[in-house]
């Protein structure tokens, strides 16, 4: 049986499709991609069916990770059954997801809270700028690292 993870943002074009394909280039890469269902989302539907933003795609190809395929969606009720981890980006996603997962069984948590970085809660976004996609993708590898750590020390995977 797969381990389900979905990774959440706002539009699901900048955040959780680089996160979508961090995590699957790094099952990939220790062996281990047959054992996980890894997708991404959004808890707004602006951007249903769009690729991710082109500097999104950018970065992470210069990190040698393809997002390009990806399609925006957006969170449905049906997620909180089928994924075993729903990480959300920042705390206002963790507020919406908390709300949509009630009474399923399942926890959201916050996307950074197993990478390592005490200092920092929500992944900022940079769509609008202020923060950087490189400073973001950085954040994002350290986060999966995190995530992948825990989901295989709980599950011995």
């Amino acid at each position: 049986m797969k381990t389900g993870i979905l990774f959440v943002c706002l539009g699901n074009i900048c955040r959780s499709p680089q996160a979508e394909g961090v995590m699957r280039h790094l099952v990939e890469v220790k062996g281990l991609g047959d054992r996980f269902e890894i997708d991404s989302a959004g808890t707004g539907n602006w951007h249903v069916g769009n690729a991710p933003d082109q500097r999104a795609v950018e970065t992470a190809r210069n990190n040698g990770v393809d997002i390009s395929g990806l399609k925006a969606r957006q969170v449905r009720a049906e997620d909180f059954e089928k994924f075993d981890y729903v990480f959300a980006m920042d705390r206002d996603n963790l507020a919406d997801m908390e709300q949509m997962a009630s009474g399923a069984g399942l926890s959201p948590h916050l996307f950074l809270e197993f990478a390592g970085t005490n200092d920092l809660q929500d992944v900022p976004d940079p769509y609008f700028g202020g923060t950087g996609f490189a400073d973001v993708y950085r954040l994002i590898e350290a986060g999966c690292s995190g995530i992948l750590k825990h989901i295989q020390k709980e599950s011995k995977t």
